[in-house]
């Protein structure tokens, strides 16, 4: 069965108000974001009380956690800082059995310095790709030693941006550790954004049986109208590249959430996504820039084996 579920993190409430406003919606699972204004989770402060407290709360309400959001910068270029990050990423890992999922997601980052959803030219280079491997290797052994798996979750301005490099990086590292959260918006760049149904196939015939969880949303090409322009670009990117629908002044003004879909998938092809709003909040506080177009690694192209599978597209709200 289908499990259709949101991002706690969009209900800046305490606990038990999150779940219950969750519930309101119908949705049956959560994906969760370790903010809530009457607990603490941030570094250091998780304990197995506080995430069973957190399980027992959401499952009160039916509300099962599907997984757990990790998002950051993995790679930050200052080692100190990209210590600090990936050790709450290990402590989040340590503690996902606790909270009712074994799954834990995050991207694979960027050597940009300023922001975690920035591109850099050093993610496209082997020695970038190499350290990347490395600390995504550490992670998944460090999610099987406790249960878990880590979750890489493909973004196109991050080290790992492609099919491609989503193939490779599956390859180098085939450890039970480490599984894919599917986010096919992800993949998408000007260079590729009109051959939707290509690489849609393409993410599907080569990692359907690397994928634990699914999300989904719009995207389309930015531009329109010159009414608004400026303010509109600011927020979503340039004209003429893709960007993804952001709903926080809905969600401010009082309007339902939209939907997200967060389900476990099976081994078998041919599932469908629903949506997902926005984009993720990422665990310390970062917003993504707008995809920019990005030199690609060249990688040779892997054998797969066909499928067929389905999907939905909706028309974006005008602003």
């Amino acid at each position: 069965m289908m499990q259709a579920g949101i991002f706690t993190g969009y209900f800046p409430y305490g606990l038990k108000e999150t779940a219950q406003k969750i519930r309101a919606l119908d949705f049956n699972t959560v994906q969760l974001d370790l903010h809530f204004r009457d607990i603490d989770l941030s570094a250091g402060q998780i304990t197995k009380d506080k995430a069973k407290t957190v399980r027992d709360t959401f499952r009160d309400h039916n509300l099962p956690i599907c997984c757990v959001s990790g998002y950051t910068n993995i790679i930050h270029p200052d080692l100190g800082e990209r210590e600090r990050r990936v050790g709450y990423l290990k402590e989040i890992i340590r503690n996902a059995r606790h909270f009712g999922t074994p799954y834990v997601i995050s991207e694979t980052g960027t050597y940009n310095t300023e922001s975690d959803w920035v591109h850099h030219p050093k993610n496209k280079t082997e020695e970038g790709f190499e350290e990347c491997r490395k600390v995504i290797a550490d992670l998944a052994q460090t999610a099987y030693d406790h249960g878990a798996v880590f979750l890489l979750e493909t973004y196109v301005n991050n080290v790992v941006g492609s099919v491609e490099e989503t193939v490779r990086m599956f390859a180098q590292i085939d450890h039970p550790g480490l599984g894919l959260l599917m986010d096919p918006t992800n993949y998408f760049e000007t260079h590729n954004i009109d051959r939707m149904d290509q690489i849609l196939n393409q993410v599907f015939d080569t990692l359907t049986d690397k994928i634990k969880i699914a999300h989904a949303k719009d995207v389309k090409r930015s531009g329109g109208g010159q009414v608004g322009k400026a303010r509109r670009h600011r927020r979503r990117g340039r004209a003429g590249e893709p960007h993804l629908p952001r709903r926080r002044r809905d969600r401010a003004a009082g309007a339902r959430p939209r939907f997200a879909e967060l389900r476990p998938l099976s081994q078998a092809a041919g599932r469908k996504a629903s949506e997902h709003p926005g984009h993720h909040r990422a665990s310390f506080g970062r917003r993504r820039a707008p995809c920019q177009e990005i030199p690609r690694r060249k990688i040779p192209r892997q054998r797969t084996v066909m499928a067929r599978f389905g999907y939905e597209t909706r028309e974006e709200e005008k602003c």
